[in-house]
């Protein structure tokens, strides 16, 4: 009996240690979920949504116009001891505030933001050119002021313009500026959840 239990309790170990690693590896170097806590994405994303964000194509690729991305926002302090570091690698225990925006400017690129005076609707110039947001919800933002980064301004290299889909409901870079490619998790691929939304995200068309 004794030897059964002691048998029993190794494998319960090992298997411990097994699934943990294993939940490290996939969370820390492919990606892990998300749940949406706030309107800011809406209509792309709602309150409640679960997103599945893959962190792979960072060590490859460079975000693009368009991609979706889930980031530490330049202005949350992150402490650098190794207990702090760990819990932001594998997503667990962290209680930092991660937001979720849309690439609009890559490094380089000019940006100009202002508003229709009658819609209320955001216009947005990327390299002097207004691009086509379909995806913006219920047409209103917030109008610019003298406070807000909305340009004319260029992107710095190694940084990303930010701006979430509901702009009259968004903290996004017209607020705090550039997010520094440091403070990036991992990009937002697909929701998984609930199972009646479930969809890829796609590209839109001012990115081509």
């Amino acid at each position: 009996m004794k030897y059964k239990i002691k048998s029993f309790l190794k494998e319960l170990i090992e298997t411990i240690i097994v699934v943990t690693v294993l939940v490290v590896i996939i969370r820390g170097f492919i990606g892990e979920p998300r749940w949406i806590p706030s309107a800011s994405m809406r209509s792309t994303l709602l309150e409640g949504d679960r997103v599945f964000i893959e962190k792979i194509s960072a060590n490859f690729t460079k975000p693009e116009r368009g991609d979706i991305l889930v980031f530490y926002p330049p202005f949350e302090k992150l402490d650098n001891d190794y207990w702090s570091q760990f819990t932001r690698f594998i997503g667990f225990f962290d209680k930092k505030d991660a937001y979720i925006k849309r690439v609009i400017g890559v490094g380089g690129d000019k940006i100009f933001i202002t508003s229709d005076k009658k819609s209320g609707r955001s216009i947005v110039f990327v390299n002097d050119k207004k691009i086509d947001e379909p995806y913006l919800y219920e047409n209103r933002t917030i109008e610019c002021t003298k406070n807000m980064y909305c340009g004319p301004m260029v992107v710095p290299k190694g940084y990303y313009f930010m701006l979430g889909d509901n702009r009259a409901n968004s903290q996004d870079a017209r607020f705090w500026g550039f997010l520094p490619e440091s403070r990036i998790i991992g990009k937002a691929c697909f929701i998984f959840w609930p199972l009646n939304r479930i969809k890829l995200f796609e590209k839109p068309e001012f990115t081509k």
